[in-house]
Order: C-alpha cells, then sequence, then structure tokens
C-alpha cells in the first residue's frame, strides 16, 4: 500500500463540522466523512489550479463529464448518457430542490427507517409529512425492505415521492438487482417518483457490488432519479459538486429550470477541479482505501466480539459505516449517549438521530487511522450492562 492512511492529520481548527463543531473532550466518529488527505493528484490539481491565480464564473466541461462517464462505465458497467447529467452543490440540496419541485406542501414522502436524518429534515421543513416504511432487521442481510407494508403505506397515503438510500446510510446495505425491481414495479403501480441517492456507491466491502436503478430496465426511466458525487468516496465533502441523473427529458428539463430559478447555474471552479482529477486519477487510490476500510471492519468487528459481548454489529455490503446495536445494554437512549460520550470518551452518531428504528443503536466512523480505532474499542470496553 503506498498510501499511508495511517496517518494522523490534525484536524482541529480548520473549521471541520466532525472535529471542530463539538465538545473537545471526546474522540469524534460521527460525521460521515474521513480522516485522510485527498488523492495526490486531485491535491496537484487543485495546486495548479490555485496558481492560476483567477477564479472567475466557471461552468461546467467537457472534460468533467467526461471523467464521469468513464468513472460510471469503468467502475460500475453502467453506461450513462452526458445529456442526463445535472450538477448540483450538494446532493441533499438537490433531494429539497427535487421534492420542491415534485410534491405539493401536506404531500407525503416516503423514506425507509432507519433513516438518513437530512432526509427528514428537508421533508419536514418544506411542508411534507414524512412516511416512514421500517427496514426488517435480517441477521445474514443486516436489513431488508418491507415491500409489503410499503405497498400499504402507497395506497393508504399515494404519496408522489420516495427517496431510497443505496448503499443505504446508515445500515451498509446494498440493495439487490431484485429488490430494486419490485420496488420500482411498486413506484410504476402507485405513480410513485422514486429519488435514489447513490453517494456511496464506490464504497464497497470485499465481494460485493453496487445495482444502481440506472443498471436496471429503462421502463424505469420515467420515474427515477439517481445522485451521485465524488464527496464520500475520495474525501471531498466540502468541495460541493453531486451529479443528478436524469434519464427523463421531461424531468430533466423541470429541474434544469427549477436550478435556473435558483440561481444555480455556475459552479465553483475548485469543486470541478478536484472532482474531475479525482474521477481520472483516483481509482488506484481508492482501491487501496477500500484495502483499508475493510481491514478496518474486520479487525474492529473482531475485538467487539471478544470485548463487547453487548454490541452487536449489522452485517453489511458497503459504506465505513458501522452500525451498532447496544440494546443489550438495557439502557434507554439519553443514558446510552451519556454512557458513550463521558464514559467511553466517544463522541458517535446516535441511533436515535435516525427515526424511531434506531433507538438503540450507535452509528461509528471506520474512515479513520486505526489508532482512533484503538482509543475508540478501549473505551467501549469501559462499559457495561445496567
Amino acid at each position: 500500500m503506498t498510501e499511508n492512511f495511517d496517518r494522523i492529520i490534525e484536524r482541529r481548527g480548520t473549521g471541520s463540522v466532525k472535529w471542530d463543531a463539538v465538545d473537545g473532550s471526546g474522540l469524534p466518529m460521527w460525521v460521515s466523512d474521513v480522516d485522510f488527505a485527498a488523492p495526490p493528484a486531485v491535491l496537484a490539481a487543485l495546486h495548479q489550479r490555485a496558481d492560476h491565480g483567477v477564479f472567475g464564473y466557471s461552468t461546467r466541461n467537457q472534460a468533467y463529464d467526461d471523467a464521469l462517464l468513464a468513472w460510471f462505465a469503468g467502475r460500475h458497467n453502467l453506461t450513462l448518457d452526458s445529456q442526463w447529467i445535472c450538477c448540483v452543490e450538494g446532493v441533499v440540496p438537490g433531494l429539497a430542490l427535487l421534492l420542491q419541485m415534485l410534491s405539493q406542501p401536506g404531500d407525503g414522502v416516503v423514506i425507509q427507517g432507519p433513516y438518513y436524518g437530512s432526509f427528514a429534515k428537508i421533508i419536514t421543513l418544506n411542508g411534507r409529512a414524512l412516511l416512514e416504511n421500517p427496514l426488517i432487521e435480517d441477521p445474514q442481510f443486516g436489513y431488508r425492505m418491507d415491500l409489503d407494508q410499503l405497498e400499504q403505506l402507497f395506497q393508504r397515503h399515494r404519496p408522489p415521492l420516495m427517496i431510497l438510500c443505496n448503499p443505504h446510510n446508515p445500515t451498509g446495505r446494498c440493495w439487490s438487482a431484485d429488490e430494486l425491481t419490485r420496488l420500482l414495479a411498486l413506484c410504476e403501480r402507485y405513480d410513485v417518483t422514486l429519488l435514489s441517492d447513490e453517494i456511496w456507491a464506490d464504497l464497497l466491502l470485499p465481494g460485493n457490488r453496487f445495482t444502481s436503478v440506472l443498471h436496471l430496465d429503462s421502463r424505469w426511466h420515467p420515474r427515477i432519479i439517481a445522485a451521485t458525487a465524488p464527496s464520500k468516496t475520495f474525501g471531498l465533502s466540502s468541495l460541493r459538486l453531486s451529479n443528478f441523473l436524469i434519464p427523463d427529458a421531461t424531468l430533466r428539463q423541470r429541474f434544469l429550470q427549477r436550478l435556473d430559478a435558483h440561481g444555480l447555474d455556475v459552479f465553483n471552479a475548485m469543486s470541478l477541479t478536484a472532482s474531475t482529477a479525482a474521477l481520472r486519477h483516483g481509482a488506484g487510490w481508492l482501491d487501496e482505501l477500500l484495502a483499508w476500510l475493510a481491514e478496518n471492519r474486520r479487525w474492529f468487528c473482531k475485538q467487539a466480539a471478544q470485548h463487547l459481548p453487548w454490541a452487536r454489529i449489522t452485517p453489511a455490503q458497503g459504506t465505513y459505516l458501522l452500525w451498532v446495536d447496544c440494546r443489550a445494554l438495557g439502557l434507554d437512549d439519553d443514558t446510552l449517549k451519556q454512557r458513550i460520550t463521558e464514559q467511553a470518551g466517544i463522541i458517535p452518531s446516535m441511533g436515535a438521530s435516525f427515526g424511531p428504528t434506531g433507538r438503540g443503536f450507535i452509528r461509528l466512523n471506520l474512515g479513520c487511522p486505526r489508532r482512533y480505532l484503538e482509543q475508540a474499542l478501549a473505551g467501549l470496553r469501559q462499559i457495561q450492562p445496567a
């Protein structure tokens, strides 16, 4: 391995949400960004762009589109049409714009719990009704969709929209082609548009594959929109640039008009530079990162099995997130948070922030040097059942 993912990089004092927006007394393992430097090719491209010295208005260029198309073709065996690409400064802002465009105040929007908290935020703050279809815990795969209950939800509420997370945050589940096809059949039957957040698509565990809604039959194109970004893949979260891939021409034109209406028609030059370099030259770096993340997960799961008898770690196929069932401790969520933060000295994402089905869980971030995992494990070993 040529990249040193075990190097400690001091992030305090850099405006880091993960490190600076919390009490400094604990080890932050919450926000889903990695504690690694970006790929060398990205850093070199940014230096070159900064040395140019002129930062006028920037537009998305052909180099970016070509890099994105080549990435999906080579990495995921997925052929995209360049006309499908619409770019926004962030997946969540783009989802919020689509929610405003494709639904009316008071309409229901379906998400599957445990769900990413920002989904719930944009639904409720935009005056829509959050309709939760909880996932079913499965000892083999971690979680599976409850499609029977979903159909009942569609029948009862007739929602215009559903937001899917694939791979799923926080559980790490990658949905199969069969599951996605059955889901889309329900969406077709009840006239639901599916917004698929696929930002974690590149971060797979060994032996697993990612299936996008865009891998499936073109019959579904009129009702699917897939959102991707290089931010999770290459550690570029603050260089905000996301891709909304919209095969249907009518939906796409409506979305582009919506972006125009909000003045979102220019781009950050540094974001384009970094993302293009990452997609062109970052494959080898990513392969090394995936090996590091897989070993982090293997090590932590082995240690937890030996030293944390109360912790049940959810099987995952992707992401660098660890979804940990702490219910065997017999603690309510407030007490669990107090024990984790004060006794173990860790700042996790509390499962309760992922909706009712997350109660009793914590989410930990494995995208870090091993020393942080060792510190986290040592702290968690201090916690005993009630």
